[in-house]
């Protein structure tokens, strides 16, 4: 399948779905953007979320600017329509089929429709504008003068980043369900994720000489920083 926002072929990933379904995604990795048929994003497992979450970490990407284009259903061809929505606290947006065939929705998005994103507390920024003169917004990619700026101003977005614990609460949710698990958890992943969530937090505490957190790092936004460093422990 072609990716309705920028026409790139997708890549299909079939995933565990609840009650011993599956559940079919197309990714697609030029724009950052998934496909999901009909209410199948909300039909994952803990162990499919952590799938996508790891196949969004290992084709992270600087972000380029988004504009609203017209982008229409790969399904029926109908003109896709922006929609909002909130999880919890957060809000997230994503381009949904009117004969419900379906969604998309950005990288981005579908890591704050998950928890996996939180904003930056007041601290970090001020620790972060010590060393970084401006990032990208993890959500469209335009520059955010952190001088003048804590959230970006081409689409308001505040700055933040990866929320590792969420990932770890589902890898313990897989733990606590052994017996129905059907996809396995890399054993390396719990100490990856402890390991990273140490990264993050040292990030904002001086980044001289902090390796993994590199100035080009920070050119990803704060989020792919998180994404890059987190698979970066994992493949060591």
């Amino acid at each position: 399948m072609n990716c309705p926002r920028c026409a790139q072929a997708m890549r299909a990933h079939r995933l565990d779905g609840h009650l011993g379904r599956e559940v079919d995604i197309d990714v697609c990795t030029a724009c950052q953007s998934i496909w999901f048929d009909a209410q199948e994003s909300l039909q994952l497992t803990p162990g499919a979320i952590l799938t996508v979450f790891r196949v969004i970490g290992e084709n992270v990407t600087r972000p380029a600017p988004r504009d609203g284009d017209v982008i229409r259903c790969p399904r029926c061809h109908g003109q896709l329509r922006r929609t909002q929505d909130l999880q919890h606290n957060t809000h997230f947006e994503y381009a949904r089929c009117p004969n419900q065939h379906g969604r998309l929705i950005a990288f981005f998005d579908f890591l704050k429709e998950k928890d996996f994103i939180k904003p930056l507390l007041p601290a970090q920024i001020a620790e972060l504008r010590k060393y970084v003169q401006a990032v990208n917004c993890s959500n469209c990619g335009a520059p955010v003068d952190l001088a003048l700026h804590s959230e970006c101003t081409h689409c308001g977005s505040p700055l933040s980043i990866l929320d590792i614990a969420q990932a770890e609460r589902l890898v313990a949710q897989l733990h606590a369900a052994d017996d129905r698990r059907t996809q396995p958890v890399d054993a390396d992943l719990p100490l990856a994720l402890a390991r990273a969530r140490r990264e993050s937090e040292a990030a904002f505490e001086g980044m001289p000489g902090h390796a993994a957190w590199s100035h080009d790092m920070w050119s990803l936004g704060t989020v792919g920083a998180g994404l890059s460093a987190l698979m970066q422990l994992i493949r060591e």
